[in-house]
């Protein structure tokens, strides 16, 4: 198992940057995909990025494609959202998940099994 506890949320204008960070804890962290998601009031909660046990791999929800980087640092155990030219519509609770890694990088698919409590985002118009 793993534990994960994000943190950087906080309020930012619109155009503004934040960075979110995901400390992992009490297993091999790279052994996981991770994957940062978000969800709105009233909307379903996406995944807006994930990226693969050795960092080389990633992937972005269109609406956050060119605006947000995932990183990780395995020595570090930490998971990492660099969110930049934010927009009203990322405000949410953004949440870092973790997936026991498979031999193909399928991010999408199967079930997150380690979460985050979340941290809020809020962007100001």
């Amino acid at each position: 198992q793993v534990q994960l506890v994000e943190s950087g949320g906080g309020l930012v204008q619109a155009g503004g940057s934040l960075r979110l960070s995901c400390e992992g804890s009490g297993s091999t962290f790279s052994s996981y995909t991770l994957g940062w998601f978000r969800q709105a009031p009233g909307k379903e909660r996406e995944l807006a990025a994930a990226i693969n046990k050795i960092g080389i791999r990633t992937y972005y929800a269109d609406s956050v494609k060119g605006r947000f980087t995932i990183s990780r640092n395995n020595a570090k155990n930490t998971l990492y959202l660099q969110m930049n030219s934010l927009k009203p519509e990322d405000t949410a609770v953004y949440y870092c998940a973790a997936k026991q890694a498979m031999l193909l990088f399928t991010p999408t698919t199967g079930t997150y099994d380690y979460w985050g409590q979340g941290t809020q985002v809020i962007v100001s118009s």
